[in-house]
């Protein structure tokens, strides 16, 4: 399946908006709303919602009377674009479901509201998660600020010491002077594993990437783990949390070394290509899903609606990452600060592949 999508009426109209306003098109007061709309050739109820979308960028603004917009005097003298650099945690090759989508979106939006934008060469993966090889290949870049994805602590440490800008989209942010968005999967991860609990399970294992692990837990999977204790069912980094060669050998690896003596019933998989890798293993190993071992993802997937049964998985919003980081981005070309860390709800979608801890 395509992950593409195509722009609805009022995204193109709202892009046409943000091309206009950054090469000077309308200046001052801008024509009312039965003009625009003619102008750009679409209803008056499509061009209203695409204004409310570029006054929330703060692109125009209403004016005291409450019906006339206008365009800031920053906006109408468009000085050089920012370039903007995204640095990945893995290489875009390898990203599939909602990051693919986040990531193809995000760079569109940020060209559409007028600023350059480019994915670094190498990510954080390819160079081998070392902080100096890391910062070389920032630093030659030569980007105005960074959108830095998944980021361990100890990296965004790094870059919060730096002079140009940084976001933390993911990754572990909490309490580092940087901007951060990503969704607060917390409260459904623990309502995910309460319902294993409730189902019998008592072996349940989170397998999830670097910066959910290094150097300490993030708060999601350290919450995990204190849950398992809260109910007496282990709370063990080295089970339930495990570390392992983030490659896919060193995946198949940590799958046969946990099933090898006292296997997992239940497993939280961080990302859908281990998602993939796990189900293919139990599948090769003859494991039954959700009989034998129940499988949860911590993202959606538009390939989880062809899975029979659905995957159960953690859903949320590429919307409302998009908007942050555009927002943040105007805010640096208008040269204001803004340092907040924003999170939004996620939500538990139970799906087919959870059920009673196997008796056999």
């Amino acid at each position: 399946m395509s992950l593409l999508r195509r722009l609805s009426v009022v995204e193109q109209s709202a892009a046409l908006l943000r091309e206009g306003l950054r090469t000077g098109r309308w200046k001052g007061q801008l024509p009312g709303v039965v003009l625009l709309a003619q102008e750009l050739g679409v209803a008056t109820k499509t061009l209203r919602a695409a204004l409310l979308t570029v006054e929330a960028e703060g692109l125009v603004k209403m004016g005291a009377n409450g019906r006339s917009r206008h365009v800031p005097a920053r906006v109408a003298r468009p000085k050089r674009p920012l370039r903007i650099g995204i640095l990945l945690f893995d290489s875009l090759a390898n990203e599939s479901g909602v990051s693919m989508e986040l990531f193809l979106e995000l760079h569109h939006a940020l060209e559409s509201a007028g600023f350059t934008v480019f994915f670094a060469e190498k990510s954080q993966c390819e160079l081998r998660h070392e902080e100096r090889r890391i910062a070389s290949h920032v630093r030659k870049a030569r980007a105005d600020a960074w959108v830095v994805s998944a980021g361990p602590r100890a990296l965004l440490e790094w870059f919060a010491t730096q002079p140009f800008p940084t976001l933390a989209m993911f990754g572990n942010r909490a309490g580092l002077p940087i901007a951060g968005i990503g969704p607060n999967k917390l409260p459904a991860v623990l309502t995910a594993t309460r319902q294993l609990i409730a189902l019998g399970h008592r072996r349940i294992v989170l397998v999830g990437r670097r910066p959910q692990r290094e150097p300490v837990p993030a708060p999601v999977p350290s919450a995990f783990l204190t849950e398992l204790t809260a109910h007496g069912y282990g709370g063990k980094r080295d089970f339930n949390l495990p570390e392992w060669e983030e490659t896919p050998e060193g995946l198949r690896a940590l799958f046969t070394s946990l099933f090898r003596t006292t296997p997992p019933t239940a497993l939280i998989l961080d990302e859908t290509p281990i998602v993939l890798a796990g189900q293919q293993f139990l599948a090769d190993h003859r494991l039954r899903v959700p009989e034998q071992v129940s499988i949860i993802a911590t993202d959606r997937d538009p390939c989880f609606q062809w899975c029979q049964p659905p995957i159960a998985h953690i859903s949320w919003r590429v919307e409302p990452v998009i908007r942050r980081i555009v927002q943040w981005a105007i805010a640096l070309s208008e040269r204001r600060t803004d340092l907040r860390q924003v999170t939004f709800p996620a939500e538990f979608i139970p799906g087919g592949t959870i059920g009673p801890v196997w008796k056999g």
